[in-house]
């Protein structure tokens, strides 16, 4: 093979696997600690210094600022954090990114099929999924750096082309064309982590004199903050759809690395002196791999040091880049909360799935208020508004499903996850049944009335108690999957019995009405229809709560749960 095609195909065969081993070992980190990071974003945004704790040390752990930021956007977007507490999670997940820098500065060259094959022996041998899950860590750890050790071998030809290290020596005197080739390489690669890796690799490689990099470190300065704006365009894409507030979050993050370029870029010489100064001494060669990743983390904390002092300042400018707009009439049947752009990210995923659940929920419940209003008031007013809610929970319902489909298909969902899941899609499947049988009810209440047809005064206070016992039912047991409290679902059951023994007798009652002519024959159908309502919705609470008892818990979703 033609060795300039050795040599191109060796560099994007090397960083195949860089990027292949990078989002591998990503994914199987979210599978093992996805469900702590989640609760750390969920507790450590009280105030702006833990905000940006949270950030540093979820995207160390998962070794992905672009798993954290776009997490971030999409709790933003479905309202869970507001913009102030996601600018900080932002501002530190561009410090624990730096972590990828800094353990690829290590030389494990001797070390990297060791760690490809015990990797590879824990994930084989291995059933606990748990296990399994650290042993493909360990696996993609070791192909990250096969990768690198692969760019780094046609490297070596490339720095050696006369042509290549004149090109080379323009860039590095050219601080802004540094920036245009840092920000070009990473919009092509799409992740920030793999050119700075290419870039530490590359700079590695010495020059004419064989001690000195090709490139230097005053000429990696430049394309290093150029890989930093590089990265914002993700962020970006993920926000285009999203609410306000998650484009604003996205801007920050443009915001942040942006003017840190524009600052920077004018002390790139001095900047590059503090670096060597506080970095190994050693051949240029050998050191200035951890020098670039120096440079990459002081810059991330100067920036973020700068912002988060300054953080009001930053809010004012990503709303004056996006400014507010007329709000729309809210569409009922629009998921609030769905974001496909983390279905990769199960914890917060599914932390989204069981707000939307929630919100189907508090949906049914404001459907039996109104049908207790309406059998209570003989008032058939609010029926239109009973069948929004209806049409608005069977269309979220079917999203919902779809979504969880989508989980399901991308294989990222843990085997606890899965299980939990399926018992959410159970209380969801009971919640819209739920929203069906008071949808029935309300058109009961209307025909009812249209034939100008009226419950007695007895038969009214029957039912009106049947509802209102049902509404105390349901509500008690969503509570239960909220609050992790599980003490009161056997007043559920036993209040079930007491809808079955009220069904018999209010049918034997209304019986007893119409041979005594106080209750026409012809409301026999829809009051029959109405007691089949209350049952059936007595059936389906009876559900909920065994589900609930079943250790199916909110909680579990959205970490609000007591142990």
């Amino acid at each position: 093979m033609n060795s300039t095609l050795q040599i191109i195909f060796g560099l994007f065969g090397g960083l195949a696997i860089f990027i292949f081993g990078m989002n591998m070992m990503s994914d199987c980190l979210q599978k093992t600690a996805g469900e702590k990071m989640k609760s750390i974003l969920a507790v450590l945004t009280k105030n702006r210094i833990l905000g940006v704790f949270a950030g540093a040390l979820v995207t160390a752990v998962l070794q992905s600022s672009s798993a954290t930021t776009v997490m971030t956007i999409g709790f933003v977007s479905a309202g869970l954090m507001t913009l102030p507490q996601a600018i900080p999670i932002i501002l530190g997940a561009n410090i624990g990114t730096t972590m990828t820098a800094q353990i690829i500065a290590f030389k494990i060259t001797d070390y990297i099929y060791v760690f490809v094959f015990a990797g590879f022996i824990i994930a084989f041998l291995t059933k606990n999924e748990k296990i399994r899950n650290i042993g493909q860590t360990i696996f993609a750890f070791g192909l990250l750096f096969l990768g690198i050790e692969t760019m780094g071998d046609v490297m070596k030809a490339l720095a050696s082309s006369p042509v290549f290290t004149d090109l080379i020596g323009q860039v590095a005197n050219i601080p802004i064309l540094g920036v245009a080739v840092g920000t070009l390489m990473t919009l092509v690669v799409q992740s920030s982590s793999a050119t700075i890796a290419v870039l530490q690799n590359f700079a590695s490689q010495a020059g004419p004199d064989g001690v000195t990099s090709i490139l230097g470190l005053a000429g990696a300065i430049p394309i290093l903050l150029g890989d930093n704006i590089g990265t914002t365009i993700t962020a970006l894409l993920v926000s285009i759809g999203q609410s306000r507030d998650a484009k604003r979050t996205a801007v920050a993050h443009t915001v942040f690395n942006v003017s840190g370029a524009v600052i920077f870029i004018w002390f790139v010489k001095p900047f590059a002196k503090l670096i060597q100064y506080i970095s190994p001494k050693g051949a240029e060669v050998d050191v200035i791999s951890r020098q670039i990743a120096n440079a990459h983390t002081i810059f991330n904390i100067t920036m973020t040091v700068v912002w988060v002092c300054l953080l009001g300042l930053l809010v004012k400018i990503v709303m004056k880049i996006v400014p507010e707009g007329k709000e729309g009439e809210i569409d009922l049947s629009t998921p609030v909360y769905l974001d496909k752009n983390v279905i990769h990210q199960p914890a917060a995923a599914l932390r989204l799935v069981a707000q939307e659940v929630l919100r189907c929920s508090d949906m049914v419940k404001t459907m039996l208020r109104d049908v207790t209003g309406m059998i209570r008031d003989d008032d058939t007013h609010v029926l239109k508004n009973v069948r929004k809610y209806g049409t608005a929970v069977r269309v979220v319902d079917g999203e919902i499903n779809d979504y969880i489909a989508e989980l399901f298909s991308s294989g990222s969902l843990t085997e606890q996850q899965a299980t939990q899941t399926a018992r959410l899609l159970c209380v969801l499947s009971d919640i819209t049944r739920m929203g069906n049988l008071a949808a029935d009810m309300a058109d009961s209440i209307e025909e009812k009335a249209e034939k100008k047809y009226t419950f007695s005064e007895e038969a009214h206070r029957e039912i009106n108690d049947g509802m209102e016992q049902i509404a105390g039912m349901y509500e008690d047991s969503i509570a239960a999957m909220i609050r992790g409290e599980f003490g009161s679902l056997a007043n559920i059951l036993r209040d079930n019995e007491d809808i079955l023994n009220l069904d018999v007798d209010m049918r034997q009652s209304h019986m007893q009405r119409v041979q005594d002519g106080r209750c026409k024959k012809e409301l026999t159908a829809p009051f029959t229809q109405i007691l089949n309502c209350i049952d059936r919705m007595g059936n389906n609470c009876v559900n909920l709560a065994e589900g609930a008892m079943d250790q199916m818990s909110f909680g579990y979703f959205i970490g609000e749960a007591k142990e």
